[in-house]
């Protein structure tokens, strides 16, 4: 997993990356279709994956036509995938463990998500994750969301590190392309999206989960794996 430089700082995505909840999310989608009679599927599911709202608002205004079944889908959606959340949402492999990793080299650290600021912080609050970010940049702090570098060049900044000095770890398409298109060291872990030919090419490597990310981190800067 060669760099230019060892990185100065760690840019993470949330969903998908940090946590388990790209599965929920898709299961909350299939019930919330089930429960408003309005058609999904694997295809659609993976279409909004790495998306901001608005994005994925014109996408199913495109699919079902009408507002009103945009709304009452996005309402069934939420409550459920907030019921899952409540007792299933999961760590991905390796979380602590690179946070840990991050603490003992001294390198801060921030998240570039699309989700909402209630959402992340409630997730950080159910993990005990609170204040392990320095910086957390979600819906509503950027003009652009992914795949436009907008999220990452404003971790970056929130940082004080300039983006070619950022390592930033992403799990979806438009998550590569967005931190890609900020000029950052891009790493895929994929999740529920295969790492394919743009994505390989994009990123300086796909690496099988954060465990693999966490060692070469440390020895990317001299230290030795635990």
């Amino acid at each position: 997993m060669p760099l230019p430089q060892p990185p100065a700082a760690v840019i993470f995505d949330m969903d998908g990356l940090l946590f388990d909840s790209e599965a929920l999310y898709r299961e909350a989608l299939f019930s919330a279709g089930a429960e408003t009679g309005l058609p999904v599927s694997e295809a659609l599911y993976r279409q909004m994956v790495g998306n901001p709202w608005p994005t994925i608002w014109r996408l199913l205004l495109d699919l079902y036509g009408s507002e009103d079944s945009v709304a009452a889908l996005r309402a069934a959606w939420t409550r459920d995938f907030e019921s899952l959340a409540a007792t299933r949402l999961a760590l991905k492999t390796g979380v602590v463990e690179i946070l840990d990793a991050l603490d003992r080299l001294g390198l801060p650290r921030a998240i570039a998500t699309s989700s909402q600021h209630h959402k992340v912080e409630h997730h950080l609050g159910m993990h005990g994750l609170a204040g392990r970010f320095h910086a957390v940049v979600a819906q509503g702090d950027y003009a652009a969301g992914k795949p436009a570098p907008d999220p990452f060049l404003r971790a970056a900044e929130r940082l004080g590190v300039a983006p070619e000095l950022c390592l930033a770890l992403e799990d979806s398409h438009n998550g590569v392309r967005s931190a890609a298109s900020a000029g950052m060291m891009t790493v895929m872990v994929p999740d529920l999206l295969e790492a394919t030919e743009e994505m390989r090419g994009l990123c300086r490597a796909v690496a099988r989960d954060l465990h693999e990310v966490r060692l070469f981190l440390l020895r990317s800067h001299g230290v030795a794996a635990d």
